[in-house]
């Protein structure tokens, strides 16, 4: 977690009350007023000082002053500090019970054979413990080969198409064709595309069929031609490895926070969660690094994110990164419950694909 709170030091008063105010307005989120502080506060300190510290506190950007109160709540800089100096992170399994971890466990294994379904059911867990906007990238893999491909005759010239990638992904599609193939034309076909093709890079593949198709229709012959013709269709399934996509549940559960309530302010960033492009950037970025990632406010870099915090942690399959997984809500969200939450959950979801590999 990169720390933006600049050079300017804080000694442990002022830290104690920053923590202490931060806490406040994380549970209440309402503006905390130094005669709040002064009742919790586990120093003797007279309400004067207190107030020359929020003073010192807010000229330094840790905190802000709203025009209708008196009180102060945090900035961007305020809950950076906080999260990065003054929070005290448990295990990741302290803030879960044993039952729960369970739980969620079994549920991830109800999924395990389906990628798409667990991931679903990750996006939906992770809204209903935090209850903030879930978000889950599907798994994506940097080799997605092809280990087999077969067809079989349907009715009215279809064609299903039967895909294993990487040994063990099976992705099937129904083709529909202009005319009708029998069983040892398919057959002939599946044949021909395993001898050819078989342990290659599917986009590899895709590159040799429209080469061939291109440069040697002539010289092929009609199991060929079929077969390539046959092979482009099913190759237009979604490939492992393409643009990254995810996942997202619980987005109504931001309604319930008096900050993001702005129906225009709703309205926007509902779209912008629907076009996906501004999230997929930050969970892109969160691919790349290491561990929990925490951007708040503006941290993220796009205006409509700036009432917002994100929390994510990357996945793994195999040591390898395949994908990542988080929470969205306000900058007041709870981030000593949500982020060892996000790390836990990201743990047992890659636990979860190893062990359906």
């Amino acid at each position: 977690m990169s720390s933006e709170t600049g050079d300017d030091p804080l000694n442990e008063r002022a830290q104690q009350l920053l923590k202490l105010l931060v806490e406040h307005y994380i549970r209440d989120g309402q503006p905390v007023g130094s005669r709040t502080l002064s009742r919790d506060v586990g120093m003797k300190l007279s309400a004067a000082t207190i107030r020359n510290v929020m003073s010192d506190l807010e000229e330094m950007g840790f905190v802000a002053s709203p025009h209708t109160s008196a009180g102060r709540i945090p900035t961007d800089k305020g809950y950076r500090f906080f999260v990065d100096t003054l929070l005290k992170i448990q295990p990741s399994g302290f803030q879960l019970a044993d039952a729960q971890v369970a739980e969620i466990q079994t549920r991830l294994g109800e999924h395990s054979n389906d990628p798409k379904a667990l991931v679903g059911a990750v996006s939906k867990m992770l809204s209903s413990v935090t209850r903030l906007a879930g978000v889950v990238t599907l798994p994506r893999q940097g080799h997605a080969s092809l280990s087999q491909i077969e067809f079989m005759p349907l009715s009215d010239n279809r064609v299903l198409a039967i895909l294993v990638v990487n040994g063990r992904e099976v992705q099937n599609r129904i083709l529909h064709l202009d005319r009708r193939f029998g069983a040892e034309e398919l057959r002939r076909a599946s044949n021909y595309l395993n001898h050819e093709f078989g342990g290659k890079e599917l986009n590899a593949v895709r590159e040799h069929l429209v080469n061939q198709l291109k440069e040697t229709r002539e010289s092929l012959n009609q199991v060929m031609l079929d077969a390539i013709r046959l092979a482009q269709q099913a190759m237009d399934i979604p490939v492992p490895g393409g643009r990254m996509e995810y996942v997202m549940a619980g987005e109504t559960n931001l309604m319930e926070f008096a900050e993001l309530s702005n129906v225009d302010k709703l309205r926007r960033l509902f779209e912008a969660f629907t076009q996906q492009r501004d999230i997929l950037h930050l969970l892109d970025h969160s691919l790349k690094a290491e561990g929990v990632q925490i951007f708040i406010g503006q941290e993220s870099g796009y205006t409509i994110l700036d009432d917002c915090s994100i929390v994510t942690a990357p996945y793994t399959l195999d040591q390898e990164v395949v994908g990542v997984l988080g929470v969205i809500g306000p900058t007041r969200m709870a981030y000593e419950r949500v982020i060892p939450i996000v790390d836990l959950t990201a743990r047992l979801l890659g636990s979860a694909l190893n062990f359906r590999s």
